[in-house]
């Protein structure tokens, strides 16, 4: 299992699996990729820390001598699962490393419903798959917003602690259970708004939704533009479903352009909507 004290070994090898697929999954006209900054580094470990406190159980590492070879965090909360991150080395890989993580975590969420998020790597996704895991193609939304499109927003207030309650609630519809303690995580490193019992938004620094969640399709629609209202520049809006094209709707509308990204991995329940997951935190 993954202690405290292993975490900033864990966060190295995070940065070079997820390098090493940022490279092979890069396309023509990106940048290439870059090692993750100091800021990253941070961010990652202290919400690595995080999951350890709330959950310990479901965080694992493989270890190779001194060396973290892999690594699979997962969190159960209520009814859910989630898996928030897993990867193996590439020169560990084909090893049945991957395999022990995955089945470790799974073996935790015992026969709770489950969800995350997917890249293409075709040994990760067949793993998925034999996992009895059903894969949803998901779209990303990615570019400076054409701030000549933004509409007038209203309905729409900042959040708080004591909005929880109702939030839970409508994640129980959207996804079979709340997030609990992840709320006040997400509120402590995000701006939060509402739709006052209709739905919310966490939104980051970059104007990105980290996490959306609506009862209906005009009150998703109405917290994604205030999202992107947010942005300074380039943002980005990831794991999209075909459930959910009301935000590429939003996104097309914003000037921002469409690509494919990856896999959502769901076992046990439908495909969450109106609802946009974050990679860490679905």
């Amino acid at each position: 299992m993954l202690r405290v004290e292993d975490l900033p070994k864990a966060e190295r090898t995070s940065d070079a699996v997820f390098l090493e697929a940022d490279a092979r999954d890069r396309r023509v006209s990106e940048p290439e990729p870059e090692p993750r900054s100091e800021e990253g580094t941070k961010k990652w470990i202290d919400r690595m820390r995080y999951f350890l406190e709330v959950d310990p159980e479901g965080c694992w590492v493989a270890a190779d001598g001194d060396e973290i070879v892999g690594f699979a965090i997962s969190q159960n909360r209520g009814r859910v699962w989630y898996l928030a991150t897993y990867g193996v080395l590439p020169g560990h890989q084909g090893r049945g490393i991957g395999k022990r993580l995955i089945d470790a975590t799974l073996a935790h969420a015992g026969d709770r419903a489950g969800l995350f998020s997917s890249t293409v790597h075709p040994g990760a996704t067949r793993r998925y798959r034999l996992a009895g895991f059903s894969l949803y193609p998901q779209m990303r939304m990615v570019g400076t917003v054409d701030r000549a499109t933004l509409p007038a927003i209203t309905g729409l207030d900042e959040g708080g602690e004591g909005d929880f309650g109702w939030m839970d609630e409508l994640d129980e519809r959207r996804r079979g259970a709340g997030h609990g303690p992840d709320h006040k995580y997400l509120l402590d490193n995000n701006r939060l708004v509402v739709s006052r019992r209709r739905g919310y938004v966490y939104i980051d620094g970059s104007g990105r939704p980290a996490l959306l969640a609506a009862e209906d399709r005009e009150t998703a629609e109405k917290l994604l533009w205030e999202s992107l209202a947010s942005s300074p520049g380039e943002t980005l809006v990831n794991c999209i479903t075909t459930a959910n094209e009301w935000a590429v709707d939003v996104g097309l509308a914003a000037r921002l352009d469409i690509g494919q990204e990856g896999y959502l991995a769901l076992r046990g329940m439908p495909e969450p909507a109106p609802y946009l997951a974050s990679g860490q935190f679905l």
